[in-house]
């Protein structure tokens, strides 16, 4: 656990309007096996996390895979 200046019971940091956008993630640069997901977070400023929930009910940030936006 720990503590930041950025979040507290009042404050949160803004987000981007990526919030609710379908994605495909893969790991390791292997696009032949993938998940999909939804953009559940995206900061606008400090401290810059991107949190994608997966369809399978996972949870991971966006430095722990590789991701592409569907359209």
């Amino acid at each position: 656990m720990g503590c930041t200046d950025y979040i507290d019971y009042t404050k949160y940091p803004k987000q981007t309007n990526l919030i609710g956008e379908k994605v495909k993630v893969c790991y390791h640069y292997d696009s032949s096996r993938h998940h999909f997901g939804t953009i559940i977070r995206d900061d606008k400023e400090l401290p810059f996390n991107t949190v994608i929930q997966l369809d399978n009910g996972r949870v991971l940030l966006a430095i722990e895979c590789q991701y592409s936006f569907l359209k």
